[in-house]
């Protein structure tokens, strides 16, 4: 009697598979929690989480990180550019303020 197998339709996708559709795609989980006694809200907190590429989220308009100075040198340095400038200003006040 000759083996028969089961051959099934559906390809099995690994995990890298599904984190690089959902990276390139993405994702948005949404979520509401609330808290209320006596019908009075004491919390309500909403909840939004966007899981996408560097590149997809650059296409959205979301660039939030370049101009964090905890995640990009290139803000960093423009947040040290501009407190210096604001120190050679008030250099300049006190300066003009002791020649007079």
């Amino acid at each position: 009697m000759q083996e028969q197998k089961m051959i099934h339709p559906i390809q099995a996708t690994n995990f890298a598979d599904i984190l690089e559709r959902v990276l390139d795609k993405g994702i948005v989980i949404a979520g509401d929690i609330r808290i209320q006694l006596a019908d009075i809200d004491l919390l309500n907190i909403k909840i939004r989480l966007l899981v996408a590429s560097v590149d997809k989220a650059m296409q959205m308009g979301i660039n939030w990180w370049q101009q964090d100075s905890y995640l990009s040198t290139k803000a960093k340095q423009t947040e040290i550019e501009k407190e210096n400038m604001a120190l050679k200003k008030k250099l300049n006040r006190l300066e003009a303020r002791n020649t007079t």
